[in-house]
Formats: C-alpha cells, structure tokens, sequence
C-alpha cells in the first residue's frame, strides 16, 4: 500500500496531542504489563487480528499467545499488514470484523 499524506499527517497529529512523559509511560505500561491473568478471565468470544508484519507489537509475543490464552478466542492472521491496520487496510478488517460478529 503507498502511503497516504492524510493518514501520516492524522497519526502525526494523533501522536502531538499527548505529552512525551505520556507516551514513554505508556510504552513501559504495556511493554512490561503482563496481562495473562486479564485473558484468562475473559469468556466472551473474542477475534484477536494481528499482522505478522507489525512493526510496534512483534506478532509471534502477541497474537497467538494472547489468542490462546482467551477462553473463546480466534486468531485472524494477516501476512503484509502494518500495526495501524485499521486505518491502512480498513476494507479487509471491517470485513472480517462483520464476518465475525455475524457468526
């Protein structure tokens, strides 16, 4: 996919509302949080959809792990698609999104 002033200039802004210390300690909260304890106690169905091309959250530590851990989970995998695929590829998952909620 070529990518999109609008998008780049949407996400730029998106990242300029929030304050540097913010944002580190966001980082750290997720990158440091373990959350197994969290999915265990989840019992609704759940689509987890993760790239195995995300650059920001590394798809092998996530998706199927956290797919599995979810008591009614399913994993979508996408090969080629970015961490901001909801935006960049927006067709393809709202698609799959509805696909999911009508089974």
């Amino acid at each position: 996919m070529e990518a999109s002033d609008a998008i780049i200039e949407n996400w730029w802004r998106q990242g300029m509302m929030g304050g540097a210390k913010a944002h580190y300690d966001g980082i750290v909260a997720f990158s440091q949080t373990d959350f197994t304890e969290d999915l265990k106690k989840i019992t609704v169905p759940v689509l987890v959809m993760h790239s195995e091309d995300d650059q920001i959250v590394p798809y092998a530590a996530s998706g199927p792990l956290s797919a599995k851990l979810l008591a009614n989970g399913t994993l979508k995998t996408y090969t080629d698609f970015p961490h901001g695929m909801p935006t960049t590829q927006a067709e393809t998952i709202n698609a799959d999104l509805l696909a999911f909620l009508k089974d």
